[in-house]
């Protein structure tokens, strides 16, 4: 990533996503964080979609480290409810120390860290026992699906800021030493085959997990 991050995605973010935010994609994010509680980090915060809907939690870490992203991200604080903190860390060395939150939130980033496994393990690293992750993520898909996904995700990868189109982010979690309380694959209207199916998890950490070293 460049000093300046990506400016054209960040630019276009926000439009590309509009429909789908007034249409399915706004009510998930909703639900979804409706379940956060405590003192929550959100990694990959991007430009701010979450922040509106933020309520029963005494505050967020917003961690992005892209700075374009986090510059329109800061634009957003004004309109929050809940105390928020903007922070520079990737998912993968997030700087805090274990058993820090209550939650973490992770909403299509892991699709485009650069180790979801490394970033996996510093989730787990900081979230405290009885804590949840709570997830919303574009995911491999199958079959026919999966190969074109696989033949797609190199170019995919360039233009979208490192997302990839193919990544099994359930496995990924359950990989990282998390126990998966809910799952539910869905596939969005209107939104091209190829970057479906999605996902939203709601996990716990478990006794132990991976150290983040362990899987850099």
């Amino acid at each position: 990533m460049s000093a300046k991050g990506h400016r054209l995605f960040a630019a276009v973010y926000d439009r590309v996503n509009a429909q789908a935010e007034r249409t399915w994609l706004g009510s998930r994010r909703a639900g979804l964080i409706a379940q956060a509680r405590g003192e929550v980090l959100e990694i990959g915060a991007g430009t701010g979609a979450n922040l509106r809907h933020y309520r029963d939690v005494t505050r967020v870490v917003a961690a992005e480290p892209d700075p374009a992203m986090r510059g329109r991200l800061v634009r957003r604080l004004a309109g929050t409810t809940v105390p928020v903190e903007v922070s520079d860390a990737p998912a993968e060395h997030l700087g805090f120390a274990d058993a820090s939150f209550d939650t973490v939130v992770a909403t299509l980033v892991l699709c485009s860290v650069v180790d979801p496994d490394a970033a996996l393990a510093e989730v787990h690293r900081v979230l405290r026992p009885g804590g949840r992750l709570l997830a919303l993520e574009h995911v491999r898909g199958e079959g026919r699906r999966a190969r074109w996904q696989d033949r797609v995700t190199p170019i995919w990868r360039r233009a979208g800021a490192g997302c990839h189109l193919n990544r099994d982010t359930q496995a990924a979690v359950v990989r990282a030493g998390f126990h998966v309380g809910q799952e539910e694959r869905f596939e969005p209207p209107e939104v091209p085959e190829i970057i479906c199916p999605f996902v939203e998890i709601v996990a716990h950490p478990g006794a132990k997990g991976p150290k983040p070293q362990d899987v850099s």
